[in-house]
This record gives structure tokens, sequence and C-alpha cells, in this order.
């Protein structure tokens, strides 16, 4: 799959902009601050609907104007596929697939299978278990649509649930049948998640630890561990030992929206125990093992962005992840820098034709 062109209208702090990329290497360059890192977000944008790096979808609208467009066109599978994402302040976001609308985002979820490496991945090390949960959710999602729809119905019942609880404290009540409906449909939901998700770390984390091992020279035990309350129980008992817990709190307080995946070297987190260049190959080793599982499901080379790809790793560091790109036949990568006579040495070490843009 590959991103032939891209064009910009109203997005972030591009008024009018458009690209023609190479099939293979993409290099975006510039000072800072100038919309490196925003072509890249467009792009992530046209494959998920919403920015990586800004969830407030208005904030990617220009200052002083109306709306935003993203336009894509693709070559996947030998076919034209046109991508459009446009945003209107006060109406509702659009994604469109070679002029129709999708009904429900989620369905466009997974059908430009892409992976962006960035240095705001560290928020995955540093913040708390629901950004390491998305991180999951968004690998399988990309490649299991059944995955993504009993997640959107688990976080409905779960918010049903948590306004009945509010509801209970608020009117001094109780209706345990009420109750008892949400609880199996969270057990039903939750039970197959929580599966899925222990099937998927099976199979990911020898495939991480082989990325590690590629990208890093030590010999350090990288490890993913896996938490959930289903280890303990079924989660209907689960949520009836928590009952006095979760009307006391007015909110549910144990499932699979609890799991976290804990990030350890050495046997120790590597969020106190790792140096910077360990955490940042732990991370970098985390996507592309996530590129690996995707290209398995899918079939499909995701497009590969890297963001600001040497900061905290040296040059030689970055010629090795170039390498695999070349070695693996990776597909399209986009790489952003702020030296552009950096970026062309690295890229020129592999054979492979790339374009050098200049912002």
């Amino acid at each position: 799959m590959i991103l032939k062109s891209l064009s910009l209208l109203n997005y972030k702090n591009f008024d009018s902009k458009s690209f023609v990329f190479s099939d293979k290497i993409n290099c975006i360059v510039g000072n800072n601050g100038i919309g490196k890192t925003n072509v890249l977000d467009a792009i992530y944008h046209l494959s998920f609907g919403k920015s990586y790096f800004n969830p407030i979808a208005t904030q990617n609208i220009r200052h002083d104007e109306n709306f935003f467009v993203i336009n894509g066109e693709y070559n996947k599978h030998e076919k034209t596929e046109k991508v459009i994402v446009s945003l209107k302040r006060g109406q509702k976001k659009v994604i469109k697939r070679n002029g129709k609308a999708y009904d429900k985002f989620s369905e466009h979820i997974g059908f430009l299978p892409l992976v962006i490496i960035s240095p705001a991945d560290r928020d995955l090390i540093i913040e708390g278990s629901s950004t390491r949960r998305k991180f999951i959710d968004s690998v399988i999602s990309q490649s299991d649509k059944s995955y993504l729809s009993y997640l959107i119905k688990y976080s409905k019942v779960l918010e049903q649930r948590n306004a009945l609880l509010k509801y209970f404290a608020l009117n001094h009540t109780f209706n345990k049948d009420t109750l008892d409906i949400y609880n199996n449909q969270l057990t039903e939901f939750g039970t197959y998640i929580f599966e899925k998700r222990e099937r998927f770390l099976k199979t990911f984390i020898p495939i991480f630890k082989s990325r590690y091992k590629a990208i890093s020279d030590n010999s350090e035990d990288v490890n993913l561990v896996y938490h959930s309350d289903l280890f303990d129980d079924h989660l209907t008992t689960l949520l009836e030992n928590a009952l006095n817990k979760d009307k006391a709190l007015q909110y549910t307080s144990v499932g699979i929206h609890k799991d976290d995946l804990h990030f350890n070297i050495d046997g120790h987190p590597i969020k106190k125990f790792g140096s910077q260049g360990q955490q940042k190959s732990f991370l970098i080793a985390l996507k592309l093992a996530q590129f690996d599982f995707i290209k398995n499901q899918s079939g499909v080379n995701p497009i590969l962005l890297l963001d600001d790809i040497f900061d905290k790793l040296d040059e030689r560091r970055v010629a090795q992840i170039i390498k695999l790109v070349d070695d693996e036949n990776f597909g399209q990568l986009f790489i952003t820098d702020t030296h552009a006579e950096r970026t062309e040495n690295v890229v020129k070490q592999v054979h492979q034709s790339y374009e050098v843009f200049r912002l």
C-alpha cells in the first residue's frame, strides 16, 4: 500500500499544501515549528480519522478558518483509493472513501494500516494504564473488526452502569435486576476482550523481544507483562464482590477497563530503571513489533511514520533502523528531521528511491 499524494487545506499551520510522494522513502525536513510533524499527523488522520497528537478535533483547524480538509490518494492492491477527512466548525467530522461517507468511523479503521514512531510515544512509559490499553487496542483493532466492535459495546455499557450507580447514590435507591443486566453485558464483552488481549500478547511479545535485540547493542532482558482483574476471577464474580465499593465510588472499579501492560527491563520497570536510550529503543521495538504484527495479520505493509527519529538516538542507531526497512521490504516510509544533510546521509546508505521535501 502506497500513499501517492497528499493535499492539505486549512490543516493546522498549513493554508494550502500538496505533496507527491516516493513509493519508498520520504524525508520531510525543516526548522522546528515549521510543520513537519503536522504532515505526518495528516497522514495519520487519513488512517484513523483523528490526530495522533491533538485529540480536540477543532484545534486541528487553522487559526481564523472555519474548516479543514485532508485529501489522500493511495494505491492499494493495484487499485486507486481516495480518502478525505474533513471537519467544519459546529459540525461532525466526515470521512469519505472514494466519494462515499462512512456511517461509522470504526468501519474505516484498518483499511489504511499505519504505524507511527514519535517522541510522544514516551507517554506509553510515563503515563497511566489507559495509554497502554489504547496501544494494545489500536494494534488489535487494525486487523480485527469484531474486537473493535466489542470494545465500543463494552465502553457504552460501562458508561451506562456508571450512570446507574450515580443514579442510585443520588436517589438513595437500588435495583439489583437492572444492575445485573449491565453486569451480564460487561461480562460477555469484557471476557471476549480479555481473551483476545491475552492471545494477542502471546504472539506479540516474542516479536517485540526479537525487535529489541535487533536494534539494541545491549543484552538486557526486556518484557511486557499483562495485568488484568480477570486473571483473578470471572468478571461476574468480580463485579458482585466489588458492589459495595462501586456504590460508594459511584463507578465500576473492576473490569478490563482497568487492565495494564507493564514495561520491564531486567525484571524492573523501565520507567524507573531504564536509561533514556534504553527507553527509546524499547519504544521503537514496540512499534516495529506493531508493524510486524499488523503486516502478518493483514497481508499489507503498513505505512511507517518516523517523527523526529534522531531524538535521543545517534546516527548509527538510526541507520540500523533504516537498514531494517531496506532489508525487510517494509514498504513506504516517512521521516521528519531538522537536518536535511543528516537525513540524506543516512537514507543514501540504503538502496531505495527517496524524496526530500524541504518545508
